[in-house]
C-alpha cells in the first residue's frame, strides 16, 4: 500500500489517480524499474454515487477470477491487489451491490463506483457491520457505520456493544466514567487515536471514551498487539484509531436528535461545505444533557451522574496534486453531579448529603501537512502537529482534585522504496511534550516530560502472501533515560483461505495514578505512595489465525488468536487492604510477576441475504503480584476482570433497510472483588486476605428500528436530510 493511502487515511481524504511523467533522460532507467514493480499490482478506490458526491465502501471483495488471490477495501475505499498469472478478470462483490467484473490489461488503477441491487432513489449500504482488514500484518478489525448503528447511543464508549474484543464497563457506580478492557488490561494500555494522533491519554483517560460523539465517527480500527513504532512507544496491547467524518464528506448538511427515558437528550449538528476545488470545511458539533434524578435500586445515590455537555471540531481542508493540509481546533466543556440522590450543588463541602462533581474544559489545536509526489507515488513526506490544554476540576464529598495537563506531540514521517516496492520504510522523527500538575487532598503531584525520538520501519511484501514488518524507535526521556523499542509483524497466507499473523513488541507508558484510578477516589481512600514510580515497560506476544470457508453457500470467517502481555514493570493500584482506621488505595511499583493472557475465538458470516450472526468466546487470565504495603505479598488474579465471555449478535435487515433488528447477548464470567469488611478482618486477624469472585452475569440488549421517512433534499449546498 502506497504512502498516498498512507497519508490519506491520516488526513480524511481519497487518494488523486496516479500519473507517471518522465521529465528527464537520465530518470528513463529507474523509472522504467519504479514502472515494473507498480505494474506487479492493481490499486484503486471503491465508491458508492449519490448525485454528485461519492462515498468509500469499507470491506469490499476484490478477487481475481478462478484464482486465491483476494484482498478488500480499507476505510478509507482503497485497494491494492497483485497481479495474477492465471486470470486478468477483477471481481468486485459487495453484499447490496451489483457484482462488477472488470478486465484488466495494462491498468494500474481503477476508480469503481458500484451501484445498489434496488433501482431506488437513494443508494442502501448493505455490507458486513465489520471485517478484518486482509492485507495489515497486524490483525486489526474495522468498525463500519452500520456496525455502530447497531448499537442504539451515541459515543465512543457505546460503540463496542457488539464487538467481541473490547469491552466497555462502568468504572464505580458513582461518577459515570467509563474504562475499556482489552486483552484482559484497562484502556490505558491500548494507545487510543482520533485520526492517528494519540489523543484518549493522560487525564483523557478518565471520561475520554464520552468525548468522541457517534454522529461523527466515520469508523473505527481495532489493532491487536503491539502497534507500529509511526505512532510512538505507547502501545502495550494495541492500538484502536478512529477515523472522523471529513470535510469534503458527502453529508453537507447532518442534523440528529436523541432522547431516552432516563431524560437523556442529544443534539449533532454536522456541516460539510467544499468551497472549491481546493478548499474545503467541516463543523462538527454535539450537545447533550442528563438532568433527570434516577435511582430505580432505590439505594438513595444516582443511578447515572447528571451532566451537561458541549463539544465541537471545525477544521479546513486543503489539497492539490502535490500537497494536502488539515488544520482545525476543538473544543469541550462538561459538567458533572453525582452522588446521593438529594444531594444539591451548594451541599458541597458539608455534611448534609454525599456529592460529587466534576468540571472539565479542554481545548486542542491540530495541523497535518503532507508532501505528494505524483512522479513517485510510493513516496512522500508528512507532518502532524498537536497541541492540548486539558482543565479537570473533581470533587469527592470533602475531598477536591484539580489536574491540569499540556500536550505537545509532533511527527514527522518519511516513506519511500529500497531498489522496488516490494521493499518499503518509513522513517522519521517525533517529540511529545507533557506537563501534568495535580493535587488530591495532602498530594502535589507535578512533573514535565520531554521525550525526543526516531524511528525506522521497513517492509517487505511478496505478492500478496507474505508481508513482514520490522520496525525500531529509539526516545531519550527527560526523567526516565534512553530507550529503544523494537516490534515485528509477519502476515503469511499459509493456505488459499487461511492466514497466520504473529506479532512481538515492547511498549512503555508514564502511568497517571490518579486520573486512571479515578473510580477508586469516590469512597474516600486514603491514597498512599511507595516509593517514585518508574514507567511501565511490558512486551506483548501474539498469534493470529484467519480461516475463511463457504458454508450453506454463505461467506464464513473464523478467528482464532491469542495474546500475551508480561510486565517488566507495572504500577500496582492496590485497593484491597484496610486498617481499622481507613481503607487505603496504595501505588506502587511491581515486584514480582504481571501478566495477561488473552485467547479469542470468533466466528461470523451471514445465515442468509439479509441475516448476519456473530458468536465468540473470550478466555481472560489476568494475574499481578500485589501485597507489598502489609506485606502480604502473593500473585493474585486482577480486579474485576471477567475470565469467560461469551458474545452472540444477530441482525436482520429488511429490503432497503426499511425495517432492522439486532439481538446482543453478552454472558460475562465470574471475576475476582473486593469485600472491605473482610479485608479489614484478615488484617486485625493478621491473616492473608481471602480471594472473593463475582457471580457470572448476562447483558441483553435488543434494537428495532423502523424507517418511517427517507427524505433527499439537495438545494445548490447539496444539503441531505434523513427521517428514521
Amino acid at each position: 500500500m502506497n504512502f498516498q493511502n498512507n497519508l490519506k487515511t491520516i488526513l480524511g481524504t481519497s487518494i488523486m489517480k496516479v500519473k507517471y511523467t518522465v521529465l528527464f533522460l537520465p530518470l528513463l532507467v529507474s523509472f522504467f524499474i519504479v514502472q515494473q514493480a507498480q505494474a506487479q499490482r492493481v490499486n484503486g478506490h471503491v465508491n458508492e454515487q449519490v448525485g454528485k458526491e461519492e462515498k468509500p465502501l469499507v470491506g469490499v471483495n476484490i478477487y481475481w477470477l478462478g484464482t486465491s488471490l483476494a484482498t478488500t477495501t480499507d476505510s478509507t475505499g482503497h485497494f491494492s491487489i497483485a497481479r495474477s498469472a492465471k486470470s486478468n478478470r477483477l471481481i468486485i462483490s459487495y453484499i447490496g451491490y451489483k457484482t462488477d467484473t472488470i478486465k484488466i490489461t495494462n491498468q494500474d488503477h481503477l476508480d469503481i463506483s458500484m451501484k445498489p441491487e434496488g433501482s431506488l432513489q437513494e443508494v442502501v449500504v448493505r455490507g458486513t457491520s465489520s471485517t478484518i482488514d486482509r492485507l495489515n500484518p497486524i490483525q486489526t478489525e474495522i468498525i463500519t457505520t452500520k456496525a455502530l448503528a447497531k448499537a442504539a447511543c451515541c459515543n465512543l464508549s457505546e460503540s463496542f456493544e457488539t464487538n467481541a474484543s473490547v469491552s466497555v464497563s462502568l468504572s464505580d457506580g458513582v461518577t459515570g466514567a467509563k474504562q475499556i478492557q482489552f486483552l484482559g488490561l484497562g484502556g490505558q494500555y491500548v494507545q487510543t487515536n482520533v485520526e492517528n494522533v494519540p489523543t484518549i491519554r493522560g487525564l483523557a483517560t478518565t471520561f475520554g471514551l464520552n468525548y468522541i460523539p457517534g454522529t461523527w465517527i466515520q469508523s473505527i480500527d481495532i489493532g491487536k498487539g503491539a502497534g507500529s513504532v509511526v505512532n510512538g512507544y505507547e502501545s502495550l496491547t494495541g492500538a484502536i484509531n478512529v477515523e472522523l467524518v471529513k470535510p469534503d464528506a458527502r453529508e453537507k448538511l447532518y442534523f440528529n436528535a436523541y432522547v431516552n427515558n432516563f431524560g437523556r437528550g442529544e443534539v449533532n449538528f454536522n456541516v460539510n461545505k467544499k468551497i472549491n476545488d481546493r478548499w474545503a470545511t467541516g463543523v462538527l458539533s454535539h450537545a447533550s444533557t442528563l438532568q433527570t434524578r434516577v435511582d430505580n435500586n432505590g439505594d438513595n445515590f444516582l443511578d447515572l451522574p447528571l451532566y451537561t455537555q458541549y463539544n465541537l471540531v471545525n477544521r479546513w481542508q486543503y489539497k492539490t496534486d502535490k500537497m494536502m493540509a488539515q488544520f482545525g481546533i476543538k473544543a469541550l466543556h462538561e459538567n458533572r453531579i453525582g452522588g446521593q440522590a438529594n444531594f444539591r450543588e451548594n451541599m458541597r463541602g458539608t455534611s448534609q448529603a454525599y456529592g460529587f462533581g466534576n468540571s472539565t474544559n479542554r481545548v486542542e489545536f491540530f495541523s497535518k501537512t503532507a508532501k505528494l509526489y505524483q512522479d513517485k507515488p510510493y513516496k512522500g513526506l508528512g507532518f502532524i502537529v498537536n497541541g492540548t490544554a486539558h482543565n479537570s476540576d473533581s470533587y469527592f464529598g470533602f475531598a477536591n482534585y484539580d489536574a491540569r495537563q499540556r500536550t505537545l506531540y509532533a511527527n514527522l514521517i518519511y516513506q519511500s522504496i529500497i531498489s522496488n516496492t516490494n521493499h518499503k520504510f518509513t522513517t522519521g522523527l517525533s517529540y511529545l511534550l507533557d506537563n501534568y500538575n495535580e493535587s488530591y487532598r495532602d498530594l502535589n503531584l507535578a512533573r514535565t516530560e520531554s521525550v525526543p525520538g526516531a524511528f525506522f520501519e521497513y517492509t517487505y511484501n511478496y505478492l500478496d502472501k507474505l508481508t513482514f514488518v520490522a520496525g525500531l524507535r529509539a526516545d531519550a526521556h527527560n526523567m526516565f533515560g534512553a530507550f529503544v523499542t523494537p516490534r515485528a509483524h509477519l502476515r503469511w497466507q499459509a493456505l488459499e483461505h487461511t492466514t497466520l499473523r504473529l506479532s512481538a513488541g515492547r511498549g512503555q507508558r508514564t502511568p497517571n495514578a490518579l486520573a486512571e484510578n479515578y473510580g477508586y477516589l469516590v469512597s474516600g481512600r486514603t491514597v498512599r505512595f511507595f516509593g517514585d514510580l518508574r514507567p511501565e515497560v511490558s512486551w506483548n506476544y501474539g498469534v493470529s489465525l484467519t480461516q475463511t470457508f463457504h458454508f450453506l453457500e454463505k461467506h464464513w470467517d473464523l478467528i482464532l488468536d491469542y495474546y500475551r502481555t508480561d510486565f517488566q514493570n507495572q504500577l500496582i493500584a492496590d485497593n484491597d487492604h484496610a486498617t481499622p482506621l481507613a481503607s487505603h488505595l496504595y501505588f506502587y511499583n511491581l515486584d514480582g510477576k504481571s501478566y495477561s493472557n488473552s485467547f479469542q475465538a470468533e466466528l461470523s458470516g451471514l445465515l442468509s441475504k439479509r441475516t448476519e450472526v456473530k458468536l465468540a468466546y473470550r478466555l481472560f487470565d489476568v494475574w499481578q503480584t500485589m501485597g507489598q504495603p502489609v506485606n502480604d505479598v502473593r500473585l493474585m488474579p486482577r480486579m474485576m476482570i471477567p475470565r469467560d465471555r461469551v458474545l452472540f449478535n444477530v441482525g436482520y435487515t429488511l429490503p432497503y433497510d426499511k425495517w432492522k433488528a439486532d439481538l446482543t447477548v453478552q454472558w460475562n464470567g465470574q471475576g475476582r472483588i473486593n469485600d472491605p469488611l473482610q479485608s479489614l478482618q484478615a488484617t486485625v486477624d493478621k491473616k492473608p486476605m481471602p480471594i472473593l469472585f463475582s457471580q457470572p452475569y448476562t447483558n441483553v440488549n435488543a434494537q428495532v428500528s423502523r424507517l418511517l421517512a427517507s427524505i433527499l433534499m439537495q438545494d445548490k449546498y447539496g444539503a441531505r436530510l434523513w427521517g428514521e
